[in-house]
């Protein structure tokens, strides 16, 4: 199992977004996502976020918001425990990522393009500033199967 982070950053009601073109052998090959990715011996969710955010855009965030933990079941990779944040206050310049095309999406636009679809649901959870969730994600291959917020499962 791994632990991650995703960082979705907010501008006048759009993400900037991660199109995961660039990487040989990436379970989000052609997806589009948040901004993350793998913990460093040591660090805390916090740590790995901030570190994450400025490797792949070169923006320092100033404040964030830590939203949830989203666990990965799937059939074809390893489980993985998600730490999701948000942030609307940062610094910097955006620079060019090696893993993808970063690009600043319309929230609404977003869930029309090629998406993990367990991403939505989250995406919802922080728009509706929920509280604090976990919600686990079982996928087989691509398709989302099962979806269990905070113990319940949910109808998908």
């Amino acid at each position: 199992m791994r632990n991650t982070t995703l960082c979705h950053i907010e501008k006048d009601g759009k993400y900037l977004m991660l199109h995961r073109i660039k990487k040989e052998n990436d379970l989000n090959q052609d997806k589009w996502v948040g901004i993350g990715g793998k913990f460093e011996d040591k660090e805390s969710p916090e740590e790995c976020n901030l570190r994450e955010v400025y490797e792949e855009t070169g923006l320092r965030l100033l404040n964030y918001r830590y939203c949830g933990i989203v666990t990965f079941v799937s059939d074809k990779w390893e489980t993985e425990y998600m730490h999701i944040f948000h942030s609307d206050s940062y610094e910097g310049e955006i620079k060019e990522c090696d893993e993808g095309v970063l690009e600043w999406i319309d929230k609404q636009e977003l869930l029309k393009l090629p998406i993990w679809e367990g991403d939505k649901i989250f995406l919802r959870l922080m728009d509706n500033n929920a509280p604090f969730f976990s919600l686990k994600l079982q996928y087989e291959g691509d398709t989302l199967i099962k979806a269990i917020l905070d113990g319940k499962e949910m109808n998908i």
